[in-house]
């Protein structure tokens, strides 16, 4: 792994470190949507949404496509979703172990 590489992939990361960005990757989870549908579902203002669909873009995990007045924004592929229930599953896992470990320093 080259030092270019590695922030290239750094750079990817940091486009899903946003709980905003990581809403709007699950609202597109089932299809694409228009940017009008985005703020309906995320409850993120237009501009602010804009702001994130333009990073994630740039990041590589969304494609967008015009139709009339129209912008459309699709996952790129699924690869995004596996990573996210990838880290999901492990976050899920760690807060059910601190709950056991927590349920047994009440016991004592």
């Amino acid at each position: 792994m080259t030092p270019a590489l590695l922030a290239r992939v750094a750079g990817r990361f940091r486009a899903l470190a946003e709980p905003a960005r990581l809403a709007i990757l699950h609202a597109l989870e089932d299809g694409e949507r228009t940017v009008t549908e985005l703020v309906e579902t995320t409850d993120l203002a237009q501009g602010n949404l804009s702001k994130h669909l333009q990073q994630l873009f740039a990041a590589g995990f969304v494609t967008r496509r015009r139709e009339g007045l129209f912008v459309y924004y699709a996952l790129a592929d699924d690869d995004v979703l596996a990573l996210c229930e990838l880290m999901c599953g492990r976050v899920a896992d760690d807060a059910a172990a601190e709950h056991l470990l927590l349920a047994g320093a009440r016991r004592r």
